[in-house]
């Protein structure tokens, strides 16, 4: 009975620690996901009279100055779709869905602009379990992940070290197997945090704004055409020369194509 009760000290210790030190992990969140009211509401009222240009120019400022939010990328998207910009509309709505993959209005509205682009493909399906881990990646900001990393690896190690130290075998082998829990937790969440930087940072995505534009198959206006596209369409950047971007269809064709013509989510 003493053993046990060691361990349930030891884990009740070791929870303590982690909810004193969740609010700090999750705080830059919170502050990050309250839009400036002052600036925000200038917009929400804009668009609310159908001054949808003024609102446009208002909560892109705020972007500009630096801010992100699935709120503001989503108003953005829906003040864009407004003014008939229709790849800024899919462009932002596809921002928001990077902050906020489970947001049904972002992804109904997004689909909805996806309708009116005039490309259409046979898509290369994603492997099912790397759609779940970008989803999962993305449910939390990337610094939660890593915060979430460091404290479980934390606490992996003094768990370790009661396993280590500690004379009482039934202490030692509950140490044990909870320090291994921890360090998988630890090596998820970590995985998580550095696929969050990447998918947020580094997708390699893309949507076209030219009205049209050729793929070629070399990065120069002397390359064969090798298909045409619209604006509107998703595409995946796969190298750069130059002003050239090669970038690889939902179906898999490659080309390249103008820097100009793309802007990157």
């Amino acid at each position: 009975m003493k053993i046990l009760f060691e361990v349930k000290r030891i884990l009740d210790q070791c929870i303590l620690g982690f909810l004193l030190l969740l609010p700090l992990m999750v705080s830059g969140a919170g502050v990050k996901d309250k839009v400036p009211d002052e600036k925000f509401r200038d917009g929400v009222e804009l668009y609310s009279a159908g001054k949808y240009t003024e609102a446009l120019e208002v909560w892109k400022s705020l972007y500009n100055s630096g801010y992100r939010s699935a709120a503001l990328d989503y108003n953005i998207a829906n003040a864009c779709f407004k003014t008939n910009d229709l790849p800024g509309a899919i462009l932002f709505y596809e921002r928001a869905l990077l902050l906020k993959p489970s947001g049904e209005d972002i992804k109904y509205n997004l689909e909805v602009a996806r309708t009116m682009v005039v490309d259409r493909f046979n898509e290369v399906p994603e492997i099912f379990f790397v759609t779940w881990f970008n989803f999962i990646s993305l449910l939390a900001r990337t610094d939660t992940w890593a915060a979430v990393s460091i404290i479980t690896f934390i606490l992996f190690f003094i768990l370790l070290g009661l396993y280590l130290f500690s004379s009482r075998y039934r202490l030692k082998v509950a140490s044990f197997w909870i320090a291994v829990f921890m360090l998988l937790i630890s090596g998820c969440t970590l995985a998580f945090s550095l696929r969050s930087r990447y998918l947020l940072n580094n997708s390699g995505k893309a949507i076209v704004f030219c009205p049209q534009v050729s793929g070629r198959s070399s990065p120069d206006e002397g390359g064969n055409e090798l298909f045409l596209i619209h604006e509107g369409t998703k595409v995946t950047i796969t190298d750069s020369l130059k002003n050239w971007y090669e970038i690889r269809l939902p179906d898999g064709n490659k080309g390249w194509v103008q820097q100009e013509c793309l802007e990157r989510i």
